[in-house]
């Protein structure tokens, strides 16, 4: 595609560069959601730090959900302090440093340390929410309601990009590594300075050409931390008459529990039940992505033309059949394609997602409304990682129970995505502009 046909996605007024700028955000942070909680600290907590005992998946999902309600409570009223002085890029500056900075404290954690793992842990992946949340705001700003698929489709893809690179210099140093001998709490700390690096070096970009486009808001109600909960529950009230955006939020809950599962729990499942050395496990992921890559981009362009909610659907299709191969599977080969069929949908679901979430915003309240998406996601991450960790708890250490049960939150996303009908949706918000 030429640069005129790249700016015909664009608002008036956005520069190419931003758009780079902001997609450079998805490159920066995926090394995170890659290497910490899917492929590399993930089963090492449970593996090495907790010693594979019965209750560490457990306590993986328990931390993890953990921060997830922290950024759920809180992030309606950061995001509406956010549009009321225009600071959501000071804001993503900020809980930038923080997940950086406690990134590289994970690599203080040892075996045995199973308290200050988790503590560290709640700490980073509540900064890397609040990112997550605050660069999705600034999609509507840049993008144009016909091209929103495509714009978020280029954010997912460069991510993915971001998230093999960070993973690919990890995996050479941890090949490295083992044949000097050395053992996973030797060379695990390195790759969380790995990480950590990545991401502070990237997210440079994104602040050096990423601009607000959104006017302050001084009318809008202060809204404290400490008054978050209140904020939400009144936003939740607020949101009512937008039907379809609401309807969308309950079938993120559903969906998006089922994609934490996957991103969360992948490589503990690979290690713990199908027999992955870590090194394995690196590369599966390192391919997972590699799929998650070409799906962001191919259905991010095709979901402008054949509908956000029908590429949605079919994406969640797809995550049925992963669930149930993947419990099926009694050999490696077998979930390998598992895995393939999972990093494609993987990309093209939550660009979708975000894509439909963008169109049905109102305007002047981005930071606001993006701040209950992020209360829908981050309620699914609670509900969908918790949730298996408490059946694989309750079974005896049965996985393979807890990923076809993964199911059912697909199913139960296609069942709540039925009733939502975009274009009045969109409609509804550019009524209240």
């Amino acid at each position: 595609m030429n640069a005129e046909g790249l700016r015909s996605a664009l608002n008036p007024g956005v520069r190419l560069r931003e758009v780079l700028g902001w997609a450079m955000y998805d490159f920066a942070n995926s090394g995170y959601s890659t290497v910490v909680i899917t492929a590399v600290f993930a089963a090492y907590f449970v593996g090495g730090v907790a010693n594979g005992a019965d209750w560490a998946t457990l306590a993986w999902t328990s931390g993890l959900s953990l921060s997830y309600f922290v950024v759920m409570l809180t992030m309606p009223g950061l995001g509406a302090w956010a549009d009321r002085v225009a600071g959501k890029k000071r804001m993503l500056m900020w809980v930038t440093a923080g997940c950086v900075l406690s990134t590289a404290a994970l690599s203080l954690v040892g075996p045995g340390q199973v308290a200050l793992g988790l503590f560290i842990l709640v700490l980073s992946n509540t900064f890397f929410s609040y990112g997550e949340s605050l660069t999705a705001s600034f999609l509507p700003e840049l993008a144009r309601p016909e091209a929103m698929g495509r714009v978020s489709g280029w954010g997912w893809s460069l991510g993915y990009i971001g998230g093999m690179l960070t993973l690919g210099v990890c995996l050479a140093y941890v090949l490295a590594a083992q044949a000097r001998g050395e053992t996973g709490a030797q060379f695990v700390p390195v790759t969380m300075w790995i990480t950590a690096a990545v991401y502070g070096a990237a997210a440079l970009v994104t602040f050096a050409l990423l601009r607000e486009h959104s006017p302050p808001q001084p009318n809008a109600p202060v809204v404290t931390v400490m008054q978050s909960l209140r904020r939400l529950r009144q936003t939740l009230r607020e949101a009512r008459p937008y039907r379809d955006f609401t309807r969308l939020l309950a079938c993120a809950v559903a969906y998006q529990g089922g994609v934490a599962v996957a991103i969360t729990l992948a490589a503990i499942y690979a290690e713990q039940v199908i027999g992955f050395q870590p090194q394995e496990t690196m590369v599966l992921i390192f391919v997972l992505n590699l799929a998650a890559f070409a799906g962001a981009l191919l259905l991010g362009h095709l979901q402008d033309r054949m509908g956000h909610k029908l590429t949605l659907s079919l994406t969640l299709v797809g995550w049925v059949m992963t669930c149930c191969i993947a419990a099926l599977s009694t050999d490696k080969a077998m979930f390998w394609w598992a895995a393939a069929i999972a990093g494609f949908c993987m990309g093209s679901s939550q660009s979708s997602g975000r894509a439909m979430a963008g169109l049905m915003v109102p305007p002047q309240r981005l930071g606001e409304f993006f701040g209950l998406w992020t209360f829908a996601i981050r309620l699914a991450s609670i509900l969908g990682p918790l949730t298996y960790g408490l059946i694989t708890w309750l079974s005896d250490g049965n996985q393979r129970l807890a990923i076809g049960s993964t199911s059912l939150l697909f199913v139960l996303g296609l069942v709540l995505l039925m009733p939502v009908d975009v274009e009045r949706g969109r409609l509804a918000a550019q009524a209240q502009a």
